[in-house]
């Protein structure tokens, strides 16, 4: 086939009638099954086991009958003489196998002469990580499940001391043994008792640094006088309510704020718009920003009481105790709603600008989403108290911004792309600022001829002089 031009040679014994493809693209695609066909017993093992990819520096790294190192096109493969596989240990393709779970971390735990992307073992923090993401899935039975395994199979491969030091690892994340045995920040924030989504961590990372490479107005606050602060926390808590679904007339809204009495056939809605505008309209609570992490997470906990008082059932004033999810989006998982509040709030204390703390708080509490419900109307809370705090104009998200606002937050989360959402925020700011006034009719009016009360698919939010 060869000799008629059906197949070309690629490397020892490695065929394809592949043409167009480089060497390497052809092996990279097909590597397991390569690696199955020409070496039937072989065992993806140590780094390769938890990665199941090459190195940076191309390297594959297997257990097998020999010790040798043989190169490929765009791969290395290195080849160390063990024992064959076990019970328990992964078939792949072919007549390749993966070392099971508790196989490779013990193997990863063995000393390697190589550093980086040439040593058969990972960094240890990786090995850290990977516990750390059993005990958050499987929790600490699934931890100490593995640690039985894996005493078993180093038992069979004569891996005793690597055990020791698996042992030590796991007991650090249980915290019954001295944390300093943990490198990992991961696997440290477990023992210390705030687990924290890592992943999450990127996208907080990403709007900081957009943040602090962006240079942002300063937009004082106009509404100084006691009324005309009230005037524009009613509209706040009216439109604040409305993106999330609790839709009222404006009139009727208005009855609730002015009379402090719910509408009896829809008394926790009411309520929650009694709730959202007792908070925002006070002015000495808004002034309340966090120092600390604890302090946020006391803020935090404070307010969602005092916001939703009247729904029992969605557990006011307390941190969420299962998943919750809007649509396709997942949030942060319960037990890690602390920890990732507080590596957030690392990001939020080195920002200076008050528009740049508000923007980044507002993402934290949406992203992680600590609560069973709220979360929106307390992301939008936390954000302007950050803003009246430095008597900047606070923001609002009016009805037919609310596409804009929903938008550039799903693509700062799925895309990690900070731009839109900033660009978005910046120009609720701009609109927000223009609503002032003691005369509540004026400030209504205003908001009518900006389109704010549309839907967004009838119009577009328009900015006009206050």
């Amino acid at each position: 086939m060869e000799k008629a031009g059906k197949l070309k040679k690629i490397a020892p014994r490695i065929y394809t009638p592949n043409f167009t493809d480089s060497p390497e693209t052809v092996i990279r695609r097909n590597l397991f099954a390569i690696l199955g066909k020409l070496y039937p017993g072989a065992i993806l093992s140590h780094r390769s086991a938890l990665e199941f990819q090459p190195t940076t520096a191309g390297f594959i790294f297997l257990t097998y009958t020999y010790t040798k190192k043989i190169q490929l096109p765009g791969i290395t493969l290195r080849f160390m003489q063990g024992h064959g596989p076990i019970a328990g240990d992964n078939p792949l393709s072919g007549g390749l196998y993966a070392s099971q779970l508790e196989r490779a971390l013990l193997e990863n735990l063995q000393p390697s002469r190589k550093a980086g992307a040439e040593s058969k073992t990972s960094p240890l923090s990786a090995v850290e990580n990977r516990l750390e993401q059993v005990a958050r899935i499987q929790g600490e039975t699934g931890l100490n499940e593995l640690r039985d395994r894996a005493r078993q199979v180093a038992g069979q491969l004569e891996m005793e001391s690597e055990f020791e030091k698996l042992n030590k690892l796991v007991a650090g994340l249980l915290a019954s043994h001295p944390s300093n045995v943990l490198s990992s920040p991961l696997a440290v924030a477990r023992a210390f008792g705030n687990p924290y989504d890592a992943a999450r961590l990127d996208v907080f990372e990403k709007l900081f640094v957009a943040l602090k490479q962006q240079e942002f107005q300063y937009t004082p606050d106009q509404n100084t006088s006691e009324r005309s602060f009230r005037n524009f926390a009613l509209f706040e808590a009216y439109f604040s309510n409305y993106i999330e679904g609790t839709e009222f007339e404006l009139e009727d809204a208005m009855r609730i704020i002015e009379t402090g009495s719910p509408m009896s056939a829809r008394s926790e809605d009411s309520h929650d718009i009694l709730g959202t505008y007792l908070l925002v309209s006070n002015r000495e609570e808004m002034v309340i920003t966090p120092e600390t992490p604890a302090a946020l997470l006391d803020i935090l906990l404070y307010r969602h009481k005092a916001l939703l008082s009247a729904r029992a059932s969605k557990n006011p004033g307390q941190f969420k105790g299962k998943y919750n999810r809007a649509g396709d989006s997942f949030f942060v998982d319960h037990t890690l709603v602390k920890g990732t509040l507080i590596k957030g709030f690392d990001f939020y204390q080195a920002l200076l600008h008050p528009f740049a703390r508000a923007a980044f708080m507002m993402f934290l509490i949406s992203e992680v989403h600590p609560f069973l419900d709220g979360n929106g109307r307390m992301a939008r809370v936390m954000m302007n108290a950050e803003l009246v705090k430095q008597r900047q104009s606070k923001i609002i998200i009016p009805t037919v911004f609310r596409d804009d606002y929903m938008g550039a937050l799903r693509r700062l989360t799925r895309q990690q792309e900070p731009a839109p959402y900033l660009r978005m925020l910046e120009r609720a700011h701009t609109f927000s600022a223009t609503i002032a006034g003691d005369d509540m009719d004026a400030m209504k009016n205003h908001l009518e001829k900006c389109n704010a009360f549309k839907e967004y698919e009838q119009a577009q939010l328009k900015i006009l002089p206050g």
